[in-house]
């Protein structure tokens, strides 16, 4: 079987294809964003079932590089690639949980977290990462000229690219919005030796800045408006599907800021149907926060209408994005996903994350937004009891230490921290201690 993909322009009247070694992020024709494409035909030569017996045979497993979970789907991510070129922390297989309790006291009978952040750099973004570095790899052993790969980040990004990067000896620079970025995320990129830019912009600015320093210097652009990394991040709906056994979770609810995941969610999805490993697609819910929700007010109008904005403070830093790179991807999958997208308040997402750790948790803020939204949809009968429901966690919570210890310590201005959880400091005396457990385990029973 000849596996073979290549860009192409996302607009329709266009079409116009490009090579995937190309150092070209929009078309060279009406500068629309490209898409990663493969050949359907060549893939349709194994049966669904062949499929799900190849990637289930190499999950995990220990033989370069198919124990990965995305490069155990290469055939669907980047056949391309030469194995001796490959770049990866065997990312991906990360734990389904079945959130048993959470769901009960949320309403639904069967609630799963996918922890996306219990991968080499705590994030989601390394699915796409090894990708994209991967690429660069083959392109230098071709002979291109790459002299670095560059991103603008809230903070996973960089760290992301900067571990590849250092893996595979290719220089890493990340432009960081200054202040913005918690002390775990700005030490990664640090730490594994990235040139490291913090600049007094945010988010949107800092990727204005890189995509001109990535028009010309021999510097790669490793920003998601790159597909390349979407064909990592399109594994996510692979795997879940796997997990599943291959039947579907009802609804996926996934927290949005420049809005890759949304179709790369949507891609994996469509093309295990359209290979027919699965015979109907889920409803796709994407959850924003109030603070920066330009997707939310474009929902509100039908998507009829979509104005960038200047996204506010949010404490879910990573989609603090006001004009999203990927908008009319996730416009378009998520009307062929019957999509919604939500929002919530800096109150609902930080009490969201709070109440889910209680159950055993240890959520980033962005995973709050998502289950907050979730709230909301099962308060309003548009997700059911009986429906199947997967959270998309994108990081890990420990990069994130210092929200959870404000949030505890009732120091974030305007919140109401109603599941905070201080130690109780007392002298050095048995009686004390003694009257203090048993005050705590009597509040405990009443409750």
């Amino acid at each position: 079987m000849e596996n073979n993909c290549w860009f192409q322009c996302i607009n329709e009247e266009c079409g116009a294809t490009y090579s995937v070694f190309d150092a070209i992020y929009r078309c060279r024709d009406c500068a629309s964003l490209l898409d990663v494409v493969h050949d359907i035909d060549a893939l349709r030569e194994r049966s669904a079932s062949e499929w799900r017996h190849l990637f289930d045979d190499r999950y995990k497993r220990n033989i370069w590089p198919y124990g990965s979970g995305v490069w155990g789907k290469k055939e669907w991510v980047m056949p391309l690639v030469e194995d001796d070129n490959i770049v990866s922390f065997y990312e991906g297989g990360t734990n389904l949980f079945w959130a048993s309790r959470l769901g009960q006291e949320l309403g639904v009978n069967e609630l799963w977290l996918k922890q996306c952040g219990n991968s080499h750099t705590g994030s989601f973004k390394d699915l796409g990462m090894t990708v994209l570095v991967s690429v660069v790899q083959q392109m230098i052993a071709d002979g291109r000229r790459i002299r670095a790969i560059a991103c603008a980040s809230t903070g996973d990004t960089s760290a992301s690219l900067a571990a590849y990067c250092a893996a595979a000896g290719v220089p890493a620079i990340v432009f960081l919005p200054r202040n913005m970025v918690s002390t775990a995320q700005l030490i990664q990129p640090i730490a594994n030796g990235a040139t490291v830019m913090a600049l007094d912009t945010d988010f949107d600015g800092c990727m204005k800045i890189v995509q001109k320093v990535t028009e010309e210097q021999g510097v790669y652009l490793a920003n998601s408006m790159n597909s390349i990394r979407l064909e990592g991040q399109k594994t996510i709906s692979i795997e879940l599907a796997q997990q599943f056994d291959w039947i579907l979770p009802d609804v996926i609810v996934i927290p949005g800021g420049n809005l890759g995941n949304i179709s790369a969610l949507g891609k994996g999805f469509l093309l295990m149907r359209d290979l027919g490993l699965i015979d109907r697609l889920p409803r796709i819910v994407c959850a924003q926060a109030e603070n920066a929700n330009p997707l939310y007010r474009s929902y509100l109008t039908g998507f009829k209408e979509f104005e960038p904005l200047e996204a506010k403070t949010t404490l879910a830093s990573a989609i603090q994005i006001g004009d999203p790179v990927s908008i009319h991807r996730a416009i378009r999958t998520l009307k062929l996903f019957n999509g919604v997208v939500e929002q919530a308040s800096e109150d609902e997402l930080a009490n969201a994350a709070a109440f889910a750790d209680r159950t055993g948790m240890y959520n980033c803020p962005h995973t709050g937004v998502a289950l907050a939204v979730l709230e909301k949809l099962i308060a309003r009968g548009e997700i059911g009891a009986s429906d199947r429901v997967a959270v998309i966690s994108t990081a890990h919570g420990l990069k994130f230490t210092e929200f959870k210890v404000r949030y505890h310590e009732r120091k974030i201005e305007g919140l109401e921290s109603r599941y905070a959880n201080t130690p109780i400091e007392l002298p050095d005396d048995l009686g004390a201690v003694q009257e203090a457990v048993e005050k705590k385990l009597d509040s405990i029973s009443v409750t």
